[in-house]
């Protein structure tokens, strides 16, 4: 359950007509409201970093206050170069249409319809309430139940951007292994509800839904990028804006990190949160009761991962918000209008998560 991203707004909302199209200093719309959750995360963040840097440690007299400085300095020098790089990728994924991510996806009820649904989930750079509204918004436009849970269970946490910050933290290969682990647990579940559990209604489709031709597609991407004259600027401008939903969760992610370390010494987390049966099921209930977005639970999985040495803690962390985020099931109940296609979600993902969890800390042990 994710209730603080659920209070904040994520910038992916439509833009009025009237909105222009690259307006400075705007994220949300016209009006400009302190981010308070970004900015605050932020100053601890820096505060935290230079009292590290210029070795004032010993100003300090609490001795979690110091391990608080000190976690936060080495997590942020092992993320700010995907930080950076993420920024610039988003700019460059905002320019794409989400015309040609729906395209991509297809209507398709078969099993090669939910493989794409499967990769639109993962291509698609938004938090993880952004991703709930464009999901909500394919079932609407005909997708099925498989497609939607599949894109949602694809998503969250593997954005571009935070594909490159768990590089840093855990390295490539654990990164490749968590977003193919992912992805099968996505391709499995969509294929049961859609095969098994809950198959789609053979219902013709609205004819004047008519979808864009992979040559209309095409024009609109070219159309959607900048003249080269502004390419840079505008690519830098748009990545900051648009990652700012993703930054005010990575910053409070690394303060929540930090704190576990600066307040649960090493043996305590590893004796909670290790490679046991009880260990995983300490960390599903943590990755549920704990209120952060995706992007926040990265640099805690990552530390479940390194400090816990269990990576496939790390792995439930991670996978077990979108599976039992209150606001999916409640979006899903509201938009299919039954509690059961609802709870479809939790029943048929966590069974798998805590299997391929429990087999990967086997295996990395």
């Amino acid at each position: 359950m994710r209730f603080l991203c659920h209070m904040s707004n994520c910038c992916h909302q439509p833009k009025p007509p009237q909105q222009p199209e690259h307006k400075a200093g705007s994220c949300c719309g016209s009006k400009r409201r302190i981010d308070w959750l970004l900015w605050g995360s932020l100053a601890v963040v820096a505060l935290a970093y230079g009292i590290h840097l210029l070795s004032l440690e010993t100003w300090l007299a609490w001795a979690p206050l110091r391990e608080f400085a000190h976690g936060v300095h080495e997590l942020m020098t092992a993320m700010w170069w995907g930080i950076v790089a993420g920024i610039v990728a988003v700019g460059v994924m905002h320019q794409v249409p989400r015309e040609a991510v729906m395209k991509a996806m297809g209507r398709s009820g078969s099993v090669a319809g939910i493989g794409r649904a499967v990769l639109a989930g993962v291509a698609l750079d938004l938090c993880n309430h952004g991703i709930l509204m464009v999901g909500m918004k394919l079932y609407e436009r005909g997708a099925t139940l498989g497609q939607v849970f599949a894109f949602l269970i694809a998503s969250p946490w593997n954005s571009f951007s935070l594909t490159l910050i768990l590089v840093a933290l855990v390295g490539l290969p654990m990164t490749l292994l968590f977003i193919l682990l992912s992805m099968l647990i996505a391709l499995v579940s969509g294929i049961l509800v859609e095969k098994f559990i809950a198959p789609p209604k053979q219902e013709a489709i609205d004819a004047s839904a008519v979808p864009p031709s992979w040559g209309e597609v095409w024009q609109g991407i070219r159309a959607s990028f900048p003249k080269k004259s502004r390419m840079l600027p505008v690519l830098l401008c748009d990545g900051f804006k648009e990652s700012r939903m993703v930054l005010r969760w990575v910053f409070f992610g690394v303060v929540l990190a930090a704190a576990i370390r600066a307040f649960i010494d090493p043996a305590s987390f590893q004796e909670w949160f290790g490679p046991s049966v009880a260990g995983l099921f300490l960390t599903l209930a943590g990755a549920t009761i704990i209120e952060v977005c995706s992007e926040g639970s990265t640099p805690i999985g990552a530390d479940l991962v390194n400090r816990a040495g269990a990576p496939g803690n790390g792995f439930v962390f991670l996978m077990a918000g979108a599976a039992t985020d209150y606001t999916e099931i409640m979006a899903l109940k509201e938009t299919t209008g039954r509690w059961s296609k609802a709870l479809l979600l939790p029943a048929v993902t966590v069974p798998q998560i805590l299997v391929i969890g429990y087999i990967v800390n086997t295996l990395g042990t």
